[in-house]
């Protein structure tokens, strides 16, 4: 599986290459330095709309506003906008699809079409500027594309998972073995997502505490459906299994969940193009703005306990409500950790998807457009 995981990540760099022909003047006008933006301070949006990217303790409250802030701050002019992503039902797409549905783009003066293209294919329309924006995450084809010159950012979190989830992996237990003591070197470890995802950062913490890592097992790369199926008949020792599907085995004495995302700490949000963060960046914080007045108003905490919205919230991502409602919710961040760019290159490195001298983070993440959405100086 490392030579497809590392052919995707490859194929992905030689496509920005290869679009690096086509958008050499955007490229080189994207590059131009920028004025310092004016940052004011904003109504509803106090000391709590803010904290400390180096905070990552595991329980840290998530920066908040108060609800239906910060307010609209209409463009002069209506802006259309393209945001890529991967898929329109998963629940971590919920704050774009319900600002579409509450009209909080529009009332940016945004006009935003919601496009499903995978990372892959996206990745070289988001440099060339063909599309603005991406929901996804910096993951190693991201970071690839970053090395070959294009001018990409990571401009906001997305969510962590809530304290009681269990998204993550899971080992089928031997005898005389418990979660506290299960030995994961030379074992398999089925899943869907590839080596080049976010994802490796996590499985990699979690294997490392039961002496194994992304280096010492070995890895299978399953269909959907077939990674539970593959754990319960001992196809794979072990899985990393996503929402709702670790439902399956919890409570099951036969099996241990040894840890997933790690708290409070996004590992995927916005990305933004040189369309937003040169061109642009006044669209950009409207769209950070409407984005970020979207989870104040409807996803600041439990939002799940509220069965009426919940009940709308299936409907609006075309799910199933009983499936939406067995799991925690999510816990909804606009803000990015610091370090968690470099984190994750260690994991990619180890994973052996990853090459050449590691991305700064200064060159992967902006957090200043949405600290200006929220009036943090």
């Amino acid at each position: 599986m490392r030579t497809r995981s590392t052919g995707l990540a490859l194929l992905v760099t030689g496509s920005l290459l290869a679009a690096a022909g086509c958008a050499k003047e955007d490229d080189e006008a994207a590059s131009t330095p920028v004025k310092p933006r004016t940052v004011t301070a904003v109504s509803g949006c106090g000391k709590g709309s803010w904290t400390d990217p180096s905070d990552l303790t595991h329980d840290r409250a998530p920066a908040r506003c108060a609800p239906r802030t910060p307010a609209p701050d209409p463009l002069p002019e209506e802006r259309g906008l393209t945001i890529a992503t991967g898929a329109l039902s998963a629940e971590y797409v919920a704050p774009l699809q319900m600002a579409l549905e509450k009209g909080e783009f529009k009332k940016e003066g945004l006009n935003v079409d919601l496009k499903v293209l995978p990372t892959p294919d996206a990745l070289p329309l988001l440099a060339k500027g063909d599309i603005d924006a991406q929901w996804a995450a910096p993951e190693a084809a991201v970071m690839n594309g970053i090395t070959s010159g294009f001018d990409i950012k990571w401009t906001a979190g997305n969510f962590s998972p809530g304290p009681r989830s269990k998204s993550g992996l899971w080992v089928r237990l031997k005898k005389n073995e418990s979660a506290a003591h299960v030995p994961m070197a030379g074992r398999k470890l089925g899943t869907m997502i590839g080596k080049g995802s976010v994802i490796a950062y996590p499985m990699n913490q979690a294997l490392k505490k039961h002496g194994g890592g992304l280096d010492k097992i070995r890895f299978q790369q399953l269909g959907s459906a077939d990674v539970l199926t593959a754990l319960q008949n001992g196809g794979t020792d072990s899985a990393w299994l996503l929402d709702p599907v670790w439902r399956e085995v919890d409570g099951d004495k036969r099996y241990a969940f040894l840890g997933g995302q790690p708290p409070a700490e996004p590992l995927g949000g916005l990305l933004f193009g040189p369309n937003l963060l040169k061109k642009d960046p006044d669209a950009g914080v409207a769209l950070l703005r409407a984005y970020i007045r979207t989870v104040n108003t409807y996803f600041a905490g439990d939002y799940k306990a509220d069965k009426s919205f919940a009940r709308k919230l299936a409907r609006l991502l075309k799910t199933d409500e009983e499936v939406l409602l067995s799991t925690p919710s999510l816990r909804m961040d606009w803000e990015i950790r610091a370090g968690t760019t470099d984190r994750l290159q260690d994991a990619y490195r180890a994973a052996g998807v990853s090459e050449g001298a590691k991305v700064p983070e200064k060159k992967a993440v902006d957090r200043t457009l949405y600290e200006e959405a929220v009036g943090h100086k």
